[in-house]
């Protein structure tokens, strides 16, 4: 499924925080990471706890838009309602 995410880079902790609406009133996931957003640290570093967060091998997710944006679309492998479950469970 396609993920949209807004990334928060130099946080005090990784963490995602929920859902979101940007300004054109699309549903984004909030993320922090503790890494700065330099030669794709921040980029690696959503990778992981995305991976970590939903059970998938980093490898089952891939950056489409956005290397160097803080909103980036990413493609990961599993089903919508599974998503959904891990982040209400973790809200």
């Amino acid at each position: 499924m396609r993920l949209i995410v807004h990334l928060i880079p130099k946080a005090s902790a990784n963490k995602i925080e929920g859902w979101a609406q940007d300004v054109q009133d699309q549903r984004v996931l909030r993320v922090k990471v503790t890494a700065v957003p330099e030669d794709g640290k921040a980029n690696l570093a959503l990778i992981k706890l995305l991976s970590k967060t939903f059970h998938v091998s980093k490898s089952r997710i891939s950056l489409v838009r956005g290397t160097t944006s803080r909103i980036k679309e990413l493609d990961i492998e599993i089903r919508e309602e599974e998503l959904e479950r891990i982040i209400s469970a973790g809200s």
